[in-house]
């Protein structure tokens, strides 16, 4: 057998460790990926709300660690996908990031920041919200449902609302918000949900009425999941064209912060908006080519508050050029 060069060598050896063999030459799991679907929300005066998801690509996870600008704040169980970060200062600005960690211990790389804004505190207040008004909803396909409520009132003002399943907390919107998309649920099971209003010093209200629904049989996003109003044109800049995009984002009790955008039936480009995603019409362009005449398809989809993508807009056409 003829040996190979030194350098072929060390190539061959490069290119064996990074098909992720560990150390006793037994396979390495999937790398870790950031946490997506990252969001803050201000809960009082003095807290923040924090949710992401999972990190993509399968990877085993032993935890994940909060980081409050590039303070570590908080570690939870791997399970977990939210945690409440207390002690923070009114009216004060702060970014969110969140870093997931695998069995072995080793971490995987930093989310992307997330920014919110603490409300200014209140004078004494030990009055709590008046009780949400009566639950409304249905199950949005078979892992999400669409949820509705009567608005909280507060002499110094609701500072945000917290969804419950059961005695769990699950999800927060800001005190403006009546409405909320609840996601990560499982097809074909039976939920009650509950909505507390809390207000900035942290005085929480009791439980408005039940809610209890049943999510659909199988794992498709339903319609409520999908951006509406969706259009599509073309213009011409500088010998080449452009394709334009507007629609509104679908309603999930806060801001969608990424989008994929699909051209001809393939993934072009995930949208990521900054600090300020839009809660109206959104819109955005992109580059498709010089020549004139082609006719493309195109749609998009919206990233969910748990980090997961809802269903694809409905498709339009078109072409660039005359």
């Amino acid at each position: 057998m003829r040996s190979l060069p030194y350098a072929a060598c060390g190539l061959a050896l490069l290119l064996v460790t990074s098909c992720g063999l560990l150390d006793d030459g037994t396979p390495r799991g999937p790398a870790l990926t950031a946490p997506a679907g990252v969001t803050a929300q201000a809960g009082s005066a003095t807290s923040v709300h924090v949710m992401w998801s999972r990190p993509e690509g399968g990877a085993e996870v032993r935890s994940y660690t909060v980081y409050r600008g590039a303070t570590r704040v908080k570690e939870v169980p791997g399970e977990q996908h939210m945690t409440d970060v207390v002690g923070l200062r009114p009216r004060s600005a702060y970014t969110f990031s969140v870093r997931a960690e695998g069995p072995d211990g080793a971490s995987g790389p930093l989310s992307a920041k997330v920014a919110v804004t603490t409300p200014a505190a209140v004078a004494e207040d030990r009055s709590a919200p008046s009780r949400p008004g009566a639950l409304r909803g249905h199950a949005d396909g078979g892992r999400a449902a669409s949820l509705s409520w009567g608005a909280s009132h507060d002499d110094k003002g609701v500072v945000s609302y917290d969804i419950y399943q059961g005695t769990s907390k699950i999800h927060s919107v800001g005190g403006g918000e009546t409405r909320a998309l609840v996601t990560g649920l499982r097809p074909g099971t039976a939920y009650a949900f509950t909505v507390k209003a809390r207000d900035a010093a942290d005085n929480t209200s009791p439980a408005g009425p039940p809610l209890r629904l049943t999510t659909a049989k199988g794992s498709g996003e339903g319609p409520g999941t999908a951006p509406t109003d969706f259009r599509a044109a073309s213009h011409r800049a500088g010998g080449a064209y452009y394709i334009d995009l507007s629609w509104t984002p679908p309603r999930t009790g806060g801001t969608v912060p990424a989008y994929r955008i699909y051209l001809d039936g393939r993934l072009a480009t995930t949208l990521v908006w900054g600090d300020a995603p839009p809660k109206g019409t959104a819109r955005n362009s992109f580059y498709v080519g010089k020549e004139a005449g082609v006719r493309h398809r195109v749609r998009i989809r919206a990233q969910l508050p748990d980090g997961t993508w809802g269903a694809p807009s409905a498709e339009r056409g078109v072409s660039t050029g005359p």
